[in-house]
Formats: C-alpha cells, structure tokens, sequence
C-alpha cells in the first residue's frame, strides 16, 4: 500500500489512488494459514492488527514464530559457513520447495547436528596438527642448540688437552678426585623448551632473567615463517626457546612466566637417539593427519554443496511462513474459538481475486466451511494504492521508501 491519502477518489488517473474499501473476513481456523498465505500472493490486501494491546509474546501464534525464527537461525549459520567454504547458492529461479515446513525443520536439525559435529572434530584435529608442527620445530630447533653445544664441548676439551699436555700429570691427581667424588652432590641443570610469540620474546627473556636473577641460561632460534598458534589459530611469528635452570623453585616461575606470556612448552630429550626417534615419529603423526583432516574438508565441502543448492528454496519457505505466522497474530478469535476474524483494506477493484483467493484456500485445506467476506462501511481515512506500470513503478517505490 502506497502513503494514506484523501479517502476515496473519482476514476483512477496517473495521480489519484484506487477507490479503497475495509472489508473483514471470517475465517475458519483449520483452513487460516493457506488463506492468509494465498492472499499474501494476491498482495491486495492490507491488514489491520486486531490484537494491539497484546504483545508479542501473548498472541496465539508466537510458539510456531519462535519456531520458525529457530530454522532461520539455523539457515544464518549454514550461510556464515558456506561463506567461509567460499560457496553460494546458485543464481537461478527459486522454485516452490518440495518440502513441508515440519519436513525442513527436522532437516535443518540434522544437517546443524551433523555440521556442529564436523566442525568440533575438525577443529580438534586443526589443534593437534598446529601443535605437532610447532613441536617439530622445536625438535629441530633445540636439536640444533644441542648439537652445537656438544661440538662446542669437544672442541674445546680437544684443545685444552693439546695446551696443557705437560700441565696434565700434575692436575691428574685432582681430576681423578672430582671424577670419583658423589654423583649425588653433582648439580643438575633442568630445561623446558617451547615457543613464544616473537613480539614478546625480549620482554619474556626480561622477565625470566630477572625473576631467577640471573640465575638462568635462555636460548633463543628465530622461525623463518609464521606457524597457526594452536589456541588462537591465527598465524603468528615465533621464537623456538630454551630455558636452563637449577632447582624447583626456579622451575616452577619459569613454568608460570611461560603460561604469562602465551609461550606454548613441548617436552625435549638430551639424548640425540631419542631425538631422532621423536622426529620420525611427530613427522608420521603430521602425515597421517594430514591425511585425515583433508577427507573431512571434502565431507564437509561436500554437505555444504548440498545445503546450497537449497538455500534459497529453504530460506524462501521459512521467511514466508514468518509472514504468515505474524498476519494472523493480528487477527482475532472469535468467541467460539473456531474462525478467526480479519480486517484490512484493499482497492475496490480487488474483490473478486481476494474471493477467489479464499475459495481456493478452502478447497485445498478440505475445509468443510468457506471464509466469509464482507464490506464494511467506515468513516476511517484508508491508505492510498496505485496500479503502476513500467514507468511509474520507479516513482511509486521512492514514494513508498520516503513517504
């Protein structure tokens, strides 16, 4: 309906509304949603809300409302994932759907169920790849730290047994003594290996300097490339670290100062066998999760493929079924609780299509009493419609946005 006007009008001209009338209708309750439905495709009739003083929540239709605003939920969440699959429904004219709307809402369940579930074990196999990654770098990393530290070692034992060779019988006594002293006195050196985020790396090499004074040796390997943090999921650029220590207690701060500053720990060995055999292993792990991750995407590509050859067909059915839901919450019952009673208004012209419009709807619901229609006489000022054309369409619809 256009912008209300100056009540009824002499024969219609480019400028003049259609004669309009209020006219209520008497509906009977099994046959009301297919009527209002075939009306709504009619698009003549305008209907005035008989239930103002009732909010929404204490109209007779707002349990099958609530219903229906659950399935477009559901479509909401199935369009947010197939833009992320980078899919879209295709362009094409949108049949009727052949499917009941009890139908689609049990569909859209299960494919949500079903959805919700791949997601979950995707993103939990996602995890466990993003930290066995980050896992063989820092196999790799402090392998490397390692390595070097040992080569360093024997070079320089080599070298002060080929200076001090003549110095050597004399220190011999006491080496043999340290050699043969309590192992159990020996300090051992502990370490705890991982990564964290490079932004924070000089202030995390503060922060563990400072809290065991200086009592720590950290090493630190820049990655090359950025790696998925396995919490976040975002990429972000790493340092591959190694904190030396003495003690629990010195232990204990480095573990909190680690959880402080998002520095993901990933257990290491000394031994350069075990090493190797740890890398074989992370390295067919990540191979076989690959593997996995990579049928789930195409499952779940797949689904998603299906879902939106149908999008538009479902989403279609669900909005018009909220319309329809929402007229007849502005209709009234009648006392008997049988019908329902309407009122609205509609041209002149409009009344043999709104008539045939009920029969129909009769006749498909296998109602056994037809919808009663009737003009009513009304000193209300009535809303203004015009018959457009091409041309005057584009007029009408800014009239109709800016009033």
């Amino acid at each position: 309906m256009g912008e209300r006007g100056g009540g009824c009008c002499p024969p219609m001209d480019l400028f003049r509304s259609e004669p309009m009338q209020l006219v209520q209708l008497i509906i009977p309750v099994e046959s009301a949603h297919l009527t209002v439905s075939y009306l709504g495709e009619v698009g003549l009739l305008q209907f005035k809300d008989l239930n103002v003083e009732k909010s929404p929540f204490q109209r007779t239709y707002a349990a099958q409302i609530k219903k229906c605003g659950e399935m477009a939920r559901k479509l909401r969440y199935f369009k947010d994932q197939m833009s992320k699959a980078g899919l879209s429904s295709p362009a094409k004219l949108v049949t009727k759907p052949d499917i009941d709307v009890d139908e689609l809402e049990v569909k859209l369940g299960e494919l949500e169920a079903e959805l919700i579930e791949m997601n979950a074990n995707n993103d939990k196999l996602q995890r466990s790849h993003n930290e066995l990654v980050e896992y063989m770098l820092v196999l790799r990393k402090a392998g490397e730290f390692f390595a070097s530290a040992q080569r360093s070692a024997t070079a320089q034992q080599k070298e002060m047994e080929q200076n001090h060779g003549v110095e050597a019988s004399i220190e011999t006594p006491l080496l043999q003594e340290d050699k043969s002293a309590d192992p159990s006195k020996q300090v051992k050196l502990g370490f705890i290996s991982g990564l964290v985020p490079r932004e924070k790396s000089m202030a995390f090499e503060r922060i563990v300097f400072r809290a065991t004074r200086g009592n720590v040796y950290l090493k630190q390997a820049v990655v090359d490339e950025p790696v998925v943090d396995p919490l976040s999921g975002e990429k972000i650029e790493k340092n591959v670290f190694v904190v030396f220590y003495s003690g629990e207690k010195a232990k204990n701060k480095i573990l909190k100062i680690c959880e402080a500053f998002g520095a993901n720990k990933y257990p290491f060995s000394e031994d350069f066998v075990r090493q190797a055999q740890m890398i074989t292993e992370v390295s067919g792990r990540l191979t076989e999760l690959k593997t996995t991750i990579d049928a789930g995407l195409l499952h779940w590509n797949k689904l998603l493929k299906n879902i939106a050859d149908h999008y538009e067909q479902w989403s279609l059915l669900v909005r018009k079924e909220i319309s329809v839901y929402h007229t007849l919450n502005m209709l009234s019952f009648d006392v008997t609780k049988k019908c329902l009673v309407a009122e609205g208004w509609s041209p002149v012209f409009a009344s043999k299509q709104i008539q045939e419009a009920l029969e129909r709807a009769a006749i498909d619901s296998n109602s056994q009493v037809g919808s009663i229609f009737q003009v009513l006489r009304t000193k209300e000022l009535p809303p203004t419609y015009f018959r457009t054309n091409k041309f005057t369409s584009a007029f009408q619809e800014i009239v109709d946005a800016y009033g």
